[in-house]
């Protein structure tokens, strides 16, 4: 699923909310904050883009791939890297070639 996703699969949920399954049965919200394109044509066939996810303070995630729900999308297993942390919480990004 993830080599069919483009940058336009995603602006229309910007802002919305996605449940960051961490095991055990927890998850964590993670809101979808920016869906960035850098206007170059990716492998995929697909402009290249990135999206930042904000969660919470605590915990941080390491970079690895992370299964995230979204109401709309279902499931995905998308890798994420922890780039930015400050008083309200943790950014993540995940890059799309």
């Amino acid at each position: 699923m993830l080599d069919k996703v483009t940058k336009q699969t995603f602006e229309p949920i910007k802002g919305g909310v996605f449940e960051l399954v961490i095991g055990g049965g927890q998850t964590i919200p993670l809101e979808l904050s920016a869906v960035l394109g850098t206007g170059l044509q990716g492998a995929a066939s697909r402009e290249q883009f990135s999206l930042h996810f904000r969660g919470p303070a605590t915990p941080v995630l390491p970079q690895k791939i992370y299964r995230l729900q979204h109401p709309s999308l279902g499931a995905l297993d998308i890798f994420l890297v922890p780039i930015r942390r400050d008083a309200s919480g943790m950014t993540y990004e995940a890059v799309f070639t």
